[in-house]
C-alpha cells in the first residue's frame, strides 16, 4: 500500500483523527514517523522559517516541492504539502498538481486567500479570493490528478479574515461541490469553540481538517465526537526545536564549555540511525563482495 493509499484508507476509518504534524525537512519528516503520527504537514511556515523568510509566498513553488519531495523520499507516512493559495491562478494549480504528484506527495492543501498571501496568524493582511474563482482552482485540481487517491484539501480561510461563519460555511459548500476529498477550516480563537459550530452545522459527507495551533486545549476525543478527520499539529516541533537551540547556546556562549550542554545532545549515534548509516554500509559490503567475485 503506498501512501496515498495509506491516507485514502485513514480517512475511510469511522471514528479515526488523523494526526498530522508539521515538518520542513527529511530529518522532521523521519522523526515524526519514528514518534508515532499518521502523516507529515510539509508545512509552509516551517519551510519558510528555515529559509528564514516570511511566511508570505517569498518563496517559489520549486522551492517548497524540493523540500516536500525530500520528506515523502525519507518517510513511508503520507506526506500532505500546505501549497499556500496554489502559487498562482488556475494555470498555477494545474502545474503544481502534476508536479507534486510525480514526485510522490500523497495530498495538496490550498487556502482562499488571494496570491501573495500572508500568514493566517498576522493581522491585517488577509484579503480572500473570490469564491468561485477559488472553487475553480479546487475543480482544476482535481481535474489534473492522474491518481485516483491522490487527495485535494480546501483551506477556508473566512473565519481567520473576519467574514464570519455564514460565509465559512458558503465558501465551504462550494469548495465541497468542486471536488475538494477534505475541507479544512481554519480559526484563531484561543478556544475551539467555532470549530464546533462550523462541524455542527456542516452537513455534508466531506470530512474536515483542523489546526488548533490557537486553541490547544482540544482533545483527539473533541475532534471525534465533533466529525473531525485530521487534526495538523502545523509548526509546533519546530518551535520546539529553536527554543531548545536558543537554550543550549546562549548556555555554552555563557559557560563557553561544551560538558555544560552535554546532557542536552542527542547521542551522535542517533543521527547516525537518521542518516541510515548502517543501511550504507551494509550496501557497501554487500556490493564489495560481489567485486571480489
Amino acid at each position: 500500500m503506498n501512501a496515498r493509499q495509506q491516507l485514502r484508507k485513514m480517512m475511510q476509518e469511522p471514528g479515526r483523527v488523523i494526526q498530522t504534524v508539521g515538518a520542513h525537512n527529511a530529518l522532521g519528516a523521519k522523526l515524526v514517523e519514528q514518534n508515532g503520527f499518521d502523516a507529515v504537514w510539509a508545512s509552509g511556515f516551517e519551510i519558510s522559517t528555515a529559509h528564514a523568510k516570511p511566511d508570505a509566498n517569498i518563496l517559489t513553488m520549486v522551492e517548497f516541492l524540493n523540500a516536500a519531495s525530500q520528506m515523502a523520499d525519507a518517510t513511508t507516512l503520507p506526506v500532505i504539502a500546505d501549497c499556500d493559495t496554489g502559487f498562482g491562478n488556475v494555470n498555477n494549480v494545474i502545474r503544481m498538481v502534476r508536479d507534486y504528484e510525480k514526485a510522490g506527495i500523497a495530498a495538496v492543501c490550498i487556502e482562499d486567500k488571494v496570491f501573495p498571501k500572508m500568514n493566517s496568524f498576522i493581522p491585517g493582511y488577509q484579503s480572500l479570493a473570490p469564491k468561485d474563482e477559488f472553487a475553480a482552482k479546487i475543480r482544476a485540481a482535481k481535474d489534473t490528478q492522474q491518481d485516483p487517491d491522490f487527495v485535494v484539501i480546501a483551506r477556508v480561510e473566512a473565519l481567520i479574515a473576519g467574514h464570519g461563519m455564514e460565509e465559512a460555511l458558503e465558501r465551504a459548500a462550494a469548495y465541497d461541490d468542486a471536488g475538494a476529498d477534505l475541507v479544512l477550516i481554519h480559526s484563531k480563537q484561543k478556544d475551539p469553540g467555532e470549530i464546533f459550530e462550523f462541524s455542527r452545522r456542516w452537513t455534508s459527507e466531506t470530512p474536515l481538517v483542523i489546526v488548533p495551533t490557537t486553541y490547544p486545549s482540544i482533545t483527539l476525543a473533541d475532534m471525534s465526537e465533533h466529525n473531525i478527520k485530521m487534526t495538523i499539529y502545523a509548526n509546533q516541533a519546530l518551535r520546539a526545536a529553536v527554543k531548545a537551540m536558543n537554550a543550549v547556546l546562549a548556555q555554552l556562549k555563557e559557560s563557553g564549555s561544551l560538558l555544560a550542554i552535554q546532557d542536552q545532545l542527542s547521542p551522535m549515534d542517533q543521527l547516525f540511525e537518521l542518516q541510515g548509516l548502517k543501511d550504507m554500509i551494509k550496501q557497501e559490503e554487500h556490493y564489495k563482495k560481489l567485486e571480489v567475485r
